[in-house]
């Protein structure tokens, strides 16, 4: 964040944005929109076209890609993004810089409570360098970058961290309540089979760890790639794969384990059986909760943890005391 000092993160971001020359109306047409354009120019920071309504409202956005490329007949209204993100003008420059980190655009428009467009901010207010679509690699990089430094300054705000991070934890307190009060409905269950009991921290703890790695490499592969439902459905037939053979060998070590310290067939098949089914469900969770988080614009790296340990658990322990009832 080369062109901005520490204690410009706090300004109003409309103190740093740039006006908007114009807006395109959403019942032009696209060769009426070029013919404007063309009239008007462009300058050197246009990357987006934001199309307003009647009122003066924003009401969507055309990437510039899209505005050359469609039909001259084409009306904006049906080839414009409809779901614009955008800055409240009542947000800092730091909150700002969570738009890019989040959601990795070039630019994003300010608008009032209203709608109505009040600026623009790109992403040279952060870096000297004015990225291109081009530059992704670049691009990627800089985002990072912020990312990275977003980090340092909640670290530097106790109060504004526990603000953001503790009401992820309530997943875990959830989590935990729950699977006490399901550990209590199958008491019987544990006090007919204690060993039950020996097991039931291994297994959560190999559910946790088999999710935590599928949510890890999720993450990871989040970063460079954009996800697609097509890519969802490769990932997680991939991650399926691996999980049924993760389960596998687990389950078939536990089982053996128990087999050989306590001489016991059937409790060995049932706990073996949950490791492996378990580890599959984990498995799919972890890659499942990031790719969602992601699709909501929320953190992966801040809310993924939280959620995904916690469905985790609570499976684990439905499929685990289930298993028994059914085997033992």
């Amino acid at each position: 964040m080369n062109q901005l000092h520490a204690h410009q993160l706090q300004d109003p971001i409309l103190n740093h944005a740039q006006p908007i020359g114009y807006t395109l109306s959403q019942d032009m047409m696209v060769d009426d929109a070029l013919r404007f354009v063309r009239t008007h120019g462009v300058g050197e920071r246009i990357i987006y076209f934001y199309v307003t309504d009647q009122e003066g409202k924003l009401v969507g956005v055309v990437p510039t890609r899209r505005l050359l490329t469609a039909q001259l007949t084409q009306s904006l209204s049906d080839i414009m993004i409809r779901n614009v993100i955008a800055i409240p003008e009542s947000a800092s420059v730091l909150e700002a810089c969570e738009f890019f980190v989040m959601h990795r655009f070039l630019a994003f428009p300010i608008v009032d409570d209203h709608k109505r467009l009040k600026g623009v901010v790109d992403i040279s207010l952060f870096a000297e360098e004015v990225f291109t679509l081009a530059e992704r690699e670049k691009s990627d990089a800089m985002f990072e970058a912020l990312g990275f430094r977003i980090a340092q300054l909640r670290d530097a705000s106790p109060h504004k961290a526990f603000r953001y991070r503790f009401p992820w934890l309530l997943a875990t307190i959830a989590s935990g309540t729950i699977c006490a009060l399901l550990t209590g409905f199958f008491a019987k269950t544990l006090a007919d089979s204690l060993i039950l009991a020996f097991f039931m921290t291994l297994v959560l703890g190999l559910a946790e760890s088999v999710s935590v790695q599928s949510m890890t490499v999720t993450i990871q592969s989040l970063r460079v790639e954009s996800p697609t439902l097509r890519w969802f459905q490769k990932s997680l037939l991939r991650e399926f794969l691996t999980a049924v053979m993760l389960g596998l060998g687990c389950c078939l070590l536990v089982a053996v384990l128990i087999v050989v310290t306590h001489g016991m067939a059937m409790p060995a098949a049932a706990i073996g059986l949950s490791i492996g089914l378990t580890v599959i469900v984990a498995c799919l969770i972890g890659i499942s909760i990031p790719s969602l988080m992601h699709a909501l614009r929320l953190d992966p790296k801040i809310a993924s943890g939280p959620i995904t340990l916690a469905l985790t658990d609570i499976m684990t322990i439905m499929v685990y005391f289930s298993l028994a009832v059914l085997l033992l």
